[in-house]
This record gives structure tokens, C-alpha cells and sequence, in this order.
């Protein structure tokens, strides 16, 4: 993973970074969000998820990410000093690579959020359904990629997915 940034660059630029990162890696960009208020995404196209998995994931077999659920990649930029929201979901589990970081994140088995956890570049997190989790931004750019792992073949999991417990952008 060769990514650089700019740190000092606008925003857009920053995406536009990414944009061609993913572009030169042979990834096809589905759809992208450059909008949140904690930053932005870009999904993958998910016939591409084995090639992301390999750039991505390489420690972890393709056919057992298959075996849990249907896989989803993304990749997320999340904004120095914002943070998503507390939240977790019914129909996936995550996989979380830090690409550019650190970047903070936090995590529980119940609705207490628990301390500040350091996840540095190239260190890899998995997040289980049902697990409460936030993504922090520190002090520079953080980019994670991201595999979302269906646990529901009739009904995958999607943006409707997503409960949230606390959430500083009102939604």
C-alpha cells in the first residue's frame, strides 16, 4: 500500500488522492461520498471485492471472508478531529484495515463507549455484528479500508443498517 497524501491539501484534493490511488490499483468505483460530515467513502465495485481483499486484507483468505457473508468493500476517509457515529448493525460484521493514520476508534460490547483505542497503519480491527464501534479521526487524515461481511443473503445490510446510539451531526 503506497499511498501518499498531502496532509496540507484541501479536501478535495485529498479525495482526488484516493480517487486516482484506487484508480491505479485496477479498483472500480461504484459510488462515493465526499459529503459526510465526518469525511467521505468510496464503494467498490463488489465483483472487484477479491482484488480489494488482496491489496487490502492480504493476510486473510478470500474464500473464508466468502464463507462468513457476502462481501462489501469501501474505502473511508474520516476528517481529522471528527467522528462517526456510536452506532452497530444487525446484518454484518466489519473488517478494518488502517491504510493512513492512526486513526482512533472505539468499541463495546454493550451501549458504554469505552475508551480511546490507537489503531495504527496497517494494524487490522474486526468488528462483530451487534459490536457498538466509532471511528475517530486524529490529527491528520485517516483512511480505512473497509469490508462489510452480509450476514443476511435475503437482505443485505445497508445505510438502513446502521443504529445509532449517539451522533454529534444530528442524524
Amino acid at each position: 500500500m503506497n499511498l501518499e497524501l498531502d496532509q496540507r491539501a484541501a479536501r478535495q484534493v485529498i479525495f482526488a488522492q484516493v480517487d486516482a490511488y484506487l484508480r491505479n490499483s485496477g479498483l472500480r468505483i461504484q459510488s462515493h461520498d465526499f459529503e459526510r460530515p465526518w469525511g467521505g467513502f468510496f464503494a467498490i465495485d463488489e465483483s472487484q471485492a477479491a482484488d480489494f481483499s488482496a491489496l487490502f486484507f492480504e493476510e486473510l483468505s478470500f474464500q473464508e471472508l466468502l464463507c462468513r457473508g457476502r462481501p462489501s468493500p469501501k474505502i473511508l476517509m474520516v476528517e481529522p478531529g471528527k467522528r462517526l457515529s456510536w452506532q452497530y448493525h444487525h446484518r454484518r460484521f466489519e473488517i478494518w484495515r488502517c491504510v493512513r493514520g492512526p486513526v482512533g476508534m472505539i468499541r463495546s460490547a454493550t451501549d458504554a463507549q469505552n475508551s480511546l483505542e490507537v489503531v495504527r497503519e496497517g494494524e487490522c480491527v474486526q468488528l462483530a455484528v451487534g459490536e457498538r464501534h466509532r471511528l475517530v479521526g486524529l490529527e491528520a487524515w485517516g483512511i480505512v479500508a473497509e469490508i462489510w461481511l452480509h450476514t443476511d443473503p435475503e437482505t443485505p445490510s445497508d445505510e438502513e443498517d446502521i443504529v445509532r446510539l449517539a451522533d454529534e451531526f444530528g442524524r
